[in-house]
């Protein structure tokens, strides 16, 4: 399928019309929690998968905001002189974001989606036609070129951006401009950019139906939009990352052999930032037979920028190859077609001894520090978004550590975060237990193992004494010689505080 099959899209040069829009969709509640009071959260759920039926079952009245839900969701074309009680419908027509299909019916050409913003906005997602809601291989055979809406990796990624007032900020490769949209909130100035001049165009009818400041856009691979010395305070972005034996589909492939898109955009990123700027991507990455992922993970961590990699989740190559195949529809094509799609699949996989593909987080911080922090971990369990204050908190704690060395971290007064609780394990009646756990509710929701001295420091520390004192008063009740717990204490000490079990006080 090609371009030539997508619809035109509306004017981005009627900003007008856009805010009369915008103006009659509110009106009509026409909103993320408006759609939840109608639909119901079955129904809402379902359309997260793509699953339509439990809508169209809710939608069969004729109030503004059940034919707005038709129209722009479900692709419904509904009676113009309906449709013209609840928007400008000459106006939409003229700017193409109706279009007539017979003699008293209109259209819509274009997706909208309601979305809430992170503080509860009311904002409106543009995308193509059935693109709005997620799920596996929801609108059939996709076309190249199409521009998708909202979905789990947009959201993720939303979550975990650092959100603080910042000068500048890049969106790369901003598809239908939802990270745009973000941080147009909190950045004086934001740049997209996109190798598909449809997702550029897109990105304005979101930008202006959402009520937010124009962007500067962009066309162009990567970096390459960008002009000599142009640097940002911070960089977002959700790129085509997935590793194929083609480029077939250019919101989804990204062209290069393996993972060399992520590889390329995480070397990249780091003379494009700013001291103390912030570049996050979603990425996917190889894990290749004879080589340890993490040190593949650490060879991508540009020079001069501290890094945290989380893998949330890995799966097989036939689990990874299935995934995508299915999510461009290819399941529900020719069979022989599919097949040879998946065969290819396992054959680029084989000839680069990948045996599995991880997919996770990438968060670098440029600094000045004389030897930057890498930290590549595994976490595949629940976490609490938004996480974008976990994440600044994470490189605030790294400045504050690497700032101290053992004497003078045994000088400083900590206090064990509200939110972390202690667990003891062990046999039913034992006098002690086994090993002590440390939980956090919060953020990342970890825990961590810690030895009983450790538990019984963690206990005490309520920011009144210093961990010195506090180690001596261990020690003594322990029978332990005060200046090797001082030893050896530190880095149990230095973990805690790494991981955000205890924060400094003063």
């Amino acid at each position: 399928m090609s371009d030539a099959s997508l619809l035109p899209l509306p004017s981005a040069d009627r900003p007008d019309v856009a805010a009369r829009l915008r103006e009659a969709l509110l009106g009509a509640a026409f909103t993320a929690d408006g759609l939840l009071d109608l639909l119901g959260a079955p129904a809402y759920a379902a359309l997260a998968r793509s699953e339509t039926v439990p809508a169209l079952r809710a939608t069969r009245g004729d109030t503004p905001l059940e034919t707005l839900v038709r129209l722009f969701l479900l692709q419904q074309p509904a009676p113009r002189a309906r449709v013209a009680d609840v928007l400008p419908v000459a106006d939409c027509l003229d700017s193409g974001w109706l279009t007539v299909t017979g003699a008293d019916e209109v259209t819509a050409t274009v997706d909208v989606r309601p979305y809430a913003g992170s503080d509860g906005e009311d904002w409106f997602i543009v995308s193509d036609l059935g693109c709005a809601v997620g799920g596996a291989g929801g609108i059939g055979r996709r076309a190249e070129g199409v521009v998708l809406g909202v979905g789990g990796a947009s959201t993720t990624l939303a979550g975990i951006t650092v959100r603080t007032p910042v000068s500048s900020a890049l969106d790369l490769g901003t598809g239908s401009g939802i990270q745009a949209l973000h941080a147009a909130q909190h950045a004086t100035r934001v740049t997209a950019t996109d190798l598909n001049p449809r997702a550029l165009h897109i990105t304005a009818l979101t930008l202006a139906l959402s009520g937010a400041s124009p962007a500067d856009l962009r066309q162009g691979s990567l970096f390459e939009p960008l002009r000599d010395g142009e640097r940002y305070d911070l960089i977002v972005s959700n790129p085509p990352f997935v590793i194929s034996p083609s480029q077939r589909l250019t919101y989804r492939d990204g062209g290069m052999g393996g993972d060399d898109l992520c590889r390329s955009l995480v070397q990249g990123a780091g003379e494009r930032l700013n001291v103390g700027g912030f570049a996050q991507f979603l990425a996917n990455w190889q894990h290749v037979e004879g080589e340890d992922w993490q040190d593949r993970l650490r060879s991508w961590v540009p020079r001069g920028c501290d890094a945290w990699i989380v893998q949330r989740e890995v799966q097989d190559t036939t689990q990874y190859a299935e995934l995508w195949l299915r999510d461009a529809g290819d399941h529900r094509g020719d069979v022989a077609e599919y097949e040879a799609r998946y065969d290819a699949w396992l054959d680029e996989f084989e000839a680069r001894k990948v045996r599995a593909v991880g997919f996770g987080w990438i968060t670098l911080r440029r600094t000045d520090a004389a030897v930057p922090s890498v930290t590549v971990e595994e976490w595949p369990h629940p976490v609490e978004q938004p996480l974008g204050d976990t994440v600044r908190a994470h490189f605030e704690r790294l400045d504050y550590l690497r700032s101290r060395d053992d004497a003078a971290l045994l000088e400083e007064r900590f206090r064990l975060v509200t939110e972390v609780v202690q667990e003891q394990v062990g046999l039913p009646g034992a006098e002690d237990p086994e090993h002590v756990v440390l939980r956090q509710n919060r953020g990342m929701r970890r825990a961590t193992r810690v030895d009983t001295v450790g538990a019984g420091f963690a206990g005490v520390c309520d920011g009144s004494l210093t961990a010195g004192r506090i180690l001596d008063a261990i020690a003594q009740l322990v029978g332990e010689d005060p200046v090797l717990l001082r030893d050896r204490t530190p880095a149990q000490i230095r973990l805690l505080v790494e991981q955000g079990f205890l924060e400094p006080v003063g």
